[in-house]
């Protein structure tokens, strides 16, 4: 049985901040959860998707998180725990379901679990999501530690049955990547099956009932300010004239600052874990108890816009610090030593220096800029497109997924990147204003994510450019997760569908559909060409398996290749042309590291001298 489903309360076990969370949900009573997978929110929906075959949780990867919160909505309106689970950016996505869900509202719990990514460990923007609770007029909770985040979620479900709202339960990267000691609580039986009670005058958002559904929402986010003031998850501890406001994982830096400086006796700490809406009279109070405040939030001023707004309703001028040029950046995580240097500047309490470690011997480390899978298929595609391409002016619009990180020297496959699906959209941007020629790249899993609406605008405007859809059979960038167009019989998993893009973009209507596999580098620089030539919309569909999930799947991959020293005149077009990493310079030399190596036998192909040859068998 997996981990998270053995009814073991009280047992104290080390998990990974998702896995945390998905027990917490586990524990709540979840029935039914949906997911578009996105780090750093992807081990959620893992854990689910492998406890859905050993227990009677309902669990599906969506089309994306728009469809997700669609179907957990409906799914929570018939009386079913619902989860719908994302990264940050992912929120904009579902946001227009989000917007008038929150006037609908649910019949049983509805839990929104938002990851957002400080720093961009794996996203293309930082934007902090605890504006969508004031966007949307709905709750939101921040836990501050592994095991906080496994008890935040059985209160999230009743907080948003109390409500008859979605709630939102917004973690950062630090959360859901660390690993922490939890004990583990009492598993609720879970609510199948509901029943859907028809209601339209409360349901069917036409503007005569949604003028009412907004009155009745400011009244629960009234309800909801009340609960945040008695809430556990909003506390102070201390008793001291200065004043800490502080959220999320900062939380245990403000902790460890407080005490490594000596200032205990100083410092009362507001831990605010419901953050949306502010508890409004709590921080009055606390606030009248103090002489200055510090607020440490990573992100935006979100508090310390409430907070100071708050003091001004209660004729407070005491000061109140946070986001200035002299203390808190706007910019990525805060860490220990930051947040312990700001509160002594603020509080203007001395902080021994700290002598820094010797590192003189150390040698320079060497720069890893993100690079491709030894064997990747994408790496063989931007290499025919290059080839198929030479000497023509070309506008390359990539995409969210692996092969974003195609767009460095020497494949420079990517000019240009918004978000999910806009290589095809502002391909076609590109195409009716330059006259350079249009490429456009983009995922199989990304393409059914929000890359059809915008060929289908391709279509229909006639727009001239070239869309490359790299299918290799998953979603790989987050983890292998399944998407519709994976045959799903492959992975030993029956009672699914699968869409075929080829069908699909013909069925769109474009005029030009060719299929390639990559790894055949002379056939996919033909075919390449015939669809650039091609004036209108052309897609071409570079199809092969990701070598990872082969390799883990144990399909049959090719024998590594090596380097012939009698053959090779050291040309270095394998290096300077396609920069697979399982390539390596010795003696002036270029070798090949057969441990990587996946056989994939791109470079021999690209070889002048064919001086890169297969391995011999071992007898």
């Amino acid at each position: 049985m997996h981990k998270l489903l053995q009814d073991n309360a009280g047992e104290t076990l080390m998990l990974l901040g998702n896995e945390a969370i998905a027990r917490g949900a586990v524990e709540a009573g979840l029935s039914f959860a949906a997911t578009y997978p996105g780090t750093p929110s992807s081990e959620i929906s893992a854990n689910f998707f492998q406890m859905a075959k050993q227990s009677d949780l309902y669990f599906e990867y969506s089309t994306n998180e728009k469809v997700a919160l669609e179907v957990t909505a409906a799914a929570a309106n018939s009386g079913v725990r619902s989860m719908c689970i994302m990264k940050h950016v992912g929120m904009n996505v579902a946001a227009d379901a989000m917007m008038t869900l929150a006037y609908v509202g649910v019949k049983a719990g509805l839990v929104i679990l938002c990851a957002d990514d400080p720093y961009m460990f794996s996203s293309q923007n930082e934007q902090d999501n605890r504006y969508y609770g004031k966007l949307s007029g709905l709750p939101i909770l921040e836990p501050s530690s592994v095991d906080e985040a496994r008890q935040i979620m059985p209160y999230a479900f009743e907080l948003s049955e109390t409500l008859q709202e979605p709630v939102i339960v917004r973690t950062t990267t630090r959360i859901n990547h660390s690993t922490g000691p939890v004990v583990l609580g009492e598993i609720t039986s879970p609510k199948t099956k509901g029943s859907f009670v028809k209601d339209p005058f409360h349901l069917v958002t036409v503007p005569a009932v949604s003028r009412n559904l907004h009155v009745r929402l400011l009244k629960r986010l009234d309800q909801a300010e009340a609960l945040s003031c008695e809430s556990i998850y909003n506390f102070i501890h201390g008793k001291g004239p200065w004043g800490i406001v502080v959220n999320g994982v900062s939380y245990n830096y403000v902790a460890d600052a407080v005490r490594d400086l000596g200032i205990e006796d100083e410092i009362r700490i507001f831990r605010v874990g419901f953050s949306h809406p502010m508890p409004g009279e709590k921080v009055k109070a606390f606030l009248r108890g103090c002489e200055k405040v510090l607020v440490v939030e990573e992100g935006e001023p979100y508090m310390e816009e409430a907070i100071k707004a708050l003091a001004q309703e209660a004729c407070l001028t005491l000061p109140i610090g946070g986001k200035a040029p002299h203390l808190f950046s706007r910019l990525f995580e805060y860490d220990p030593a930051m947040v312990r240097e700001k509160i002594a500047a603020w509080f203007d309490v001395t902080l021994e220096p700290t002598v820094p470690l010797d590192i003189s011997d150390v040698p320079e480390i060497p720069q890893r800029p993100p690079n491709l899978c030894a064997g990747c298929s994408h790496r063989a595609t931007f290499y025919a497109v290059n080839k198929a391409t030479e000497g023509m002016a070309t506008v390359k619009p990539n995409d969210i997924g692996c092969y974003t990180l195609g767009f460095m020297p020497p494949l420079s496959a990517g000019d240009f990147l918004i978000c999910m699906g806009s290589s095809v959209g502002t391909g076609c941007g590109f195409s009716q204003v330059l006259d350079d020629k249009v490429i456009s790249y983009i995922g199989d899993s990304t393409f059914f994510h929000s890359g059809i609406p915008g060929l289908i605008n391709a279509v229909f405007n006639n727009h001239d450019l070239t869309l490359v859809i790299l299918d290799n059979h998953t979603t790989a960038m987050t983890g292998h997760q399944p998407h519709p167009g994976v045959d799903m019989s492959g992975l030993g998993q029956d009672g699914y569908g699968r869409v075929s893009i080829e069908s699909l973009v013909k069925g769109i209507g474009v005029p030009h559909v060719s299929v390639i596999r990559p790894y055949n580098i002379k056939k996919s620089v033909a075919a390449l060409k015939e669809a650039i030539a091609f004036e209108g919309v052309s897609v071409v569909i570079a199809r092969q398996d990701c070598v990872l999930q082969a390799r883990s799947l144990k399909k049959q991959t090719g024998r590594p290749f090596r380097v012939d020293p009698q053959k090779c005149a050291n040309h270095r077009n394998c290096i300077n042309d396609l920069a697979c990493p399982a390539f390596y310079m010795e003696n002036g030399r270029v070798c090949i590291d057969e441990s990587i190596c996946t056989g994939c036998s791109v470079c021999a192909q690209v070889c002048p001298e064919n001086a890169i040859v297969p391995v011999k068998e071992k007898k």
